[in-house]
């Protein structure tokens, strides 16, 4: 009864999502809640809401501060350089920007973190989308789909599936790269497809004149944008900018507090009186305050569904029903249903929870658990982390493209899914998985 009731919020959160019926902030708070009130755990709500909301705080301050701090950066000009150079290696044709948009998204993921990758590429790209009048699902699928392959050793679930089946990384990493390079390939021919499809429909919006006629003639700057920039310090900016990112990656300091101070002394650096600071926090505040909000309330939703048990109850559900007559197959299926089941699993659940139990199933049917963890990698929290409602990525990307999160999971699940089927072919064909 508990994973029925589980699994219908679950849906019903991505369906009120999906079909934009209601607010992902509303959704993740009320969907929880109305389950617990069903199966009776009312009176503990507010205890698990407080838990979850103390897990995520963390993560939330980050994102908070992260978005002041790019967003203060880039009204200072400092992403203007790299948007022209850019502009100037892959033209301004929509299908090298959408390579360009793959490639910048893989070398800044290099870090492992997805986070930090989009609130670097997307900012930095953002600004070429609209002036040339690119969609801007195009700009967060393609640099999803760059972060989503891009699994490596020191990523999240990597680390999660060797310590989960205490497993070295190495074991379960080094026979994916191969696997991993077929996936990349995909990233870049689909990025390619895009963008000769933002090509197209730009094409047949002009009334007159050819496409490069028309991507040429963008709106200038406004004078109001030039005020803000300044130039003579994008070196100090630019300083600025690797510290406060390379502290974060290297974990010396935690991120919400180095992305705190690092906003503060961007805030001193670039505008120094008070006024023009207010007036910077308020130009950023709506989208800090949004993030805010709808990453509490995810807080809220797993804080409930995990403590009420309903995660658990899942997984162990999954786990036992599996037929005598596929067990032999398991690997491959799990490779299949890794990346839908981003959306039902956050990575701690599946990855502490469902593997090691699907590991025990694949194991008395002779396969051994390590390919288990490598079939999980090929989706789980890997191509679906970026449009999971379980994970802050997916409202960040949201949120930085400027696009609602409905449309966002509706244009990019089915590219991501087919990377991640990409994938398992790969792994079938060179033997990481067996058939």
């Amino acid at each position: 009864m508990l994973a029925i009731i589980g699994a219908l919020a679950v849906l019903a959160l991505l369906a009120l999502i999906l079909t934009n019926r209601m607010s992902p902030l509303a959704a993740l708070v009320l969907v929880p809640v109305l389950a617990a009130i069903v199966i009776g755990a009312g009176a503990a709500i507010p205890a698990h809401v407080l838990a979850g909301i103390a897990r995520i705080a963390p993560v939330a301050g980050m994102f908070v501060f992260a978005i002041l701090f790019f967003g203060i950066m880039a009204d200072a000009g400092l992403l203007a350089p790299l948007v022209n150079l850019v502009l100037r290696l892959v033209g301004e044709h929509p299908p090298r920007i959408a390579l360009g948009t793959a490639a910048l998204a893989l070398l800044i993921h290099l870090d492992g973190s997805g986070a930090v990758c989009f609130l670097i590429t997307i900012p930095a790209l953002r600004p070429l989308y609209d002036r040339l009048g690119m969609d801007r699902r195009v700009l967060a699928c393609t640099a999803s789909l760059a972060a989503g392959v891009n699994f490596l050793p020191w990523t999240g679930p990597t680390l999660r599936a060797a310590a989960a089946l205490k497993t070295p990384v190495a074991t379960i990493f080094t026979p994916m790269i191969a696997v991993q390079l077929a996936g990349l390939g995909f990233v870049f021919a689909a990025a390619w497809w895009l963008g000769i499809r933002e090509e197209r429909r730009l094409r047949h919006s002009r009334v007159a004149g050819p496409l490069s006629d028309a991507l040429t003639t963008v709106a200038p700057l406004a004078g109001d944008v030039i005020a803000l920039q300044r130039p003579r310090l994008l070196l100090l900016n630019l300083v600025i900018t690797l510290v406060v990112v390379g502290t974060m990656v290297s974990g010396a300091v935690e991120p919400v507090v180095v992305f705190m101070i690092g906003t503060a002394v961007a805030l001193i650096v670039n505008y120094p009186s008070a006024a023009a600071q207010r007036a910077r926090i308020d130009a950023h505040a709506p989208a800090a305050l949004l993030m805010a909000g709808v990453l509490f309330a995810a807080g809220a939703f797993t804080g409930i569904m995990n403590g009420t048990g309903m995660i658990a109850a899942m997984a162990d559900g999954a786990a036992r029903h599996v037929p005598s007559g596929v067990g032999a197959h398991l690997p491959v299926l799990i490779g299949v249903a890794a990346m839908p089941l981003s959306l039902v699993f956050d990575p701690d659940s599946f990855y502490f929870g469902v593997l090691p139990v699907l590991a025990g199933v694949a194991e008395r049917f002779g396969t051994e658990p390590v390919t288990i963890a490598r079939a999980a990698l090929l989706g789980q929290m890997t191509t679906g982390f970026p449009v999971s409602p379980l994970t802050p990525a997916t409202f960040l990307v949201a949120g930085l493209s400027g696009i609602e999160l409905g449309a966002h999971q509706r244009f990019s699940i089915p590219w991501l899914f087919a990377a991640s089927l990409v994938m398992v072919v790969a792994a079938l064909l060179i033997g990481v998985l067996p058939l």
